[in-house]
């Protein structure tokens, strides 16, 4: 079990882009303002740590089938999470408001505490089983067969992302839109299935 710096910065950047823009950031923005930013972070983060250890564990039991297919696998789900992020940026307002509204009625607003932990953690761990983040963590797995920094830069985008949210989220809307973070996440993907293709013709080695 290696790490390796640059695998996880690779990770960290690609999953900080794919779930900024995501629904995510909405959620942990709202569960902010009604309970204490740090309560909701934490209760994120272990919902996020849950979700990043079964990931990268599906990963890994993919990366031991035969190494074409799993290339080949891993390049459909990069291809795909770029389309989906390119095509709903122009979508991306009206989906901010939508859910904003939709989490804005979980959970108990007088919850403090341990409590305000644990609604939070059940609202994301709940929120975020199949996400678009997960899929991609699976497949960075299969594309650099290092789960361990897969991991890590995975965890720390999705913990760095939360506390954004918890912290600077309204003053981060009012400055950069959502739909040009995910035009660029989408392009990070499409750059990952791009190569993990020319990996599969042995135009380059990762």
């Amino acid at each position: 079990m290696d790490f390796d710096l640059a695998t996880m910065a690779i990770v960290f950047g690609a999953i900080f882009l794919v779930e900024l823009p995501d629904k995510t950031f909405i959620a942990t923005l709202v569960l902010a303002t009604r309970f204490r930013p740090l309560y909701v972070w934490i209760g994120v983060c272990l919902a996020f740590a849950v979700q990043t250890i079964v990931a990268v564990t599906v990963g890994g039991l993919l990366a031991q089938l035969p190494k074409r297919p799993v290339e080949v696998f891993a390049a459909v789900l990069f291809l795909v999470g770029g389309v989906i992020l390119i095509r709903g940026a122009g979508h991306a307002d009206e989906e901010e408001a939508e859910t904003e509204e939709e989490f804005s009625h979980k959970g108990a607003a007088t919850a403090v505490g341990l409590r305000a932990v644990g609604v939070s953690f059940g609202v994301l761990f709940l929120a975020e089983w199949g996400d678009l983040s997960q899929l991609l963590t699976a497949s960075m797995v299969l594309q650099f067969k290092e789960p361990v920094s897969v991991f890590i830069g995975a965890f720390l985008a999705l913990a760095t992302v939360s506390a954004l949210a918890a912290v600077l989220g309204r003053a981060l809307l009012a400055r950069v839109r959502l739909a040009t973070i995910r035009r660029i996440g989408g392009g990070v993907c499409l750059l990952l299935a791009a190569l993990t293709v020319l990996q599969v013709f042995e135009v380059i080695s990762i």
